[in-house]
């Protein structure tokens, strides 16, 4: 890739391209527990570069605006919510969730000031996130209600991190399929099973074939692809079949096992940060909030600090133990979010594609890159946004994992109404 190309499909702040296409798209600000309580805190939250505030009023409608108070500058995540608004401490300026200023206790009452409006963004709460429209104002897209959440009931769970690098390398590893028999081997060690099977601390996989032959397809929300690899069991008549969908323009549906089905969403903070969104969820089956952070490691308190930063970080080497991998651990790392932030953040801020050799088993990341960068520059010339106005829905895209007999078309398993109930092979 050149380097020029590299920085469309990197940038994300003020004018960039790439910036411009996610603001097409309704992007998740926080989750929905940060924000649960009526007059509760504040919460900060940065997407593209900007600085929000977000947060729930008295009578529970969910606001997100600049964070910076349109007087003179100061936070207003130090401001007190109350009374369905949100109060500047510094002069009293209170805004409701639409922006309208409510109140200017220090102003009179002819003060030309009067008429401003702070400004604030739609909001949408679906799947456990609260989201945002900050793209133009006065064509607020339709919004969909995410892949993870096909019913009321469905049981999510959620894993947040920050990662101090760019969206698109950290987006790179969650379709990159062929890592996670290296990398992530340790957590998900080989067993006669018919398909990935959760247990409290690994998921076990009917497969040690770590180069596996990648088949790829474009579609309208972006593309999937499957990594199909040789079986332990019946490697004559099936194949060990994981596919992965790739939902512009930040969403991956990632194989499931036979507890939990797995999404993670890479939304750009700015250009050089990036924050990791893991949900784990099941229309019936699932895993517990506090289960999956601990399986994570990614729990607040003795995993990361209160605005999601890692304590295992580049910084103190993310705790690798080499004596553990002496003893058999592969990568001597705690967590599989944490071996995948290792990785990528050691790529530096936005890493040189121009220096990569690209293999066979980099056909989805290519594809990626290919397809985000013309993209972007289709919203540059003014065109339409990779992924808006489809004619299928998020809730009835999903992702597979299993084995299928060899003749089987892995393309029809990514639509729920078309996924086969294949038979695991005896």
């Amino acid at each position: 890739m050149r380097p020029a190309d590299n920085e469309i499909l990197c940038r994300v702040e003020g004018e960039a391209a790439m910036g411009q296409l996610m603001r097409r798209h309704w992007l998740p600000a926080c989750m929905i527990e940060e924000v649960a309580d009526p007059d509760g805190t504040p919460v900060r939250a940065r997407l593209l570069g900007e600085d929000l505030v977000v947060f729930r009023d008295t009578k529970g409608r969910v606001g997100a605006m600049d964070e910076r108070c349109p007087h003179r500058g100061a936070s207003l995540a130090f401001g007190r919510n109350e009374d369905c608004g949100l109060r500047c401490l510094y002069h009293g300026w209170k805004f409701g969730v639409d922006g309208e200023i409510q109140e200017m206790a220090a102003e009179p009452p002819d003060s030309r000031v009067r008429n401003l409006k702070h400004r604030a963004y739609a909001t949408r709460e679906a799947g456990g996130f609260v989201w945002v429209w900050m793209g133009p104002q006065d064509a607020v897209g339709a919004f969909e209600t995410p892949a993870w959440a096909p019913t009321a009931t469905t049981r999510i769970s959620i894993v947040k991190m920050r990662a101090d690098c760019n969206w698109a390398q950290v987006l790179e590893g969650s379709i990159d399929s062929a890592h996670s028999s290296s990398l992530h081997s340790t957590n998900m060690p080989t067993a006669e099973v018919a398909g990935s099977t959760a247990t409290a601390t690994t998921w076990l996989r009917p497969s040690n074939d770590k180069a596996p032959r990648l088949e790829v397809e474009e579609t309208g929300f972006g593309f999937h692809y499957a990594a199909i690899r040789r079986p332990v069991v019946n490697p004559e008549t099936h194949d060990y079949v994981r596919t992965t969908v790739f939902i512009a323009p930040f969403t991956v549906l990632i194989p499931p096992n036979d507890q939990y089905k797995l999404a993670q969403m890479l939304v750009p903070v700015d250009d050089v940060t990036c924050m990791f969104y893991w949900v784990a969820w099941h229309e019936t089956k699932g895993i517990s909030q506090d289960a999956w952070r601990k399986f994570c490691a990614a729990e607040v308190g003795p995993d990361l600090d209160a605005d999601y930063r890692k304590l295992r970080n580049l910084a103190n080497n993310y705790g690798q133990d080499r004596a553990a991998m002496k003893a058999g651990d592969f990568t001597g790392i705690t967590g599989i979010p944490t071996q995948d932030m290792a990785m990528w953040e050691s790529m530096g801020p936005i890493v040189d594609r121009s220096a990569d050799h690209l293999g066979s088993s980099d056909t989805a990341i290519i594809q990626f890159r290919r397809q985000m960068l013309q993209a972007a520059k289709t919203v540059a010339a003014g065109g339409p946004a990779l992924g808006v106005g489809l004619s299928v829905r998020h809730a009835e895209l999903t992702s597979f994992e299993g084995m299928a007999p060899k003749a089987a078309d892995w393309r029809g398993f990514t639509t729920r109404a078309a996924q086969p109930q294949l038979t695991p092979a005896q």
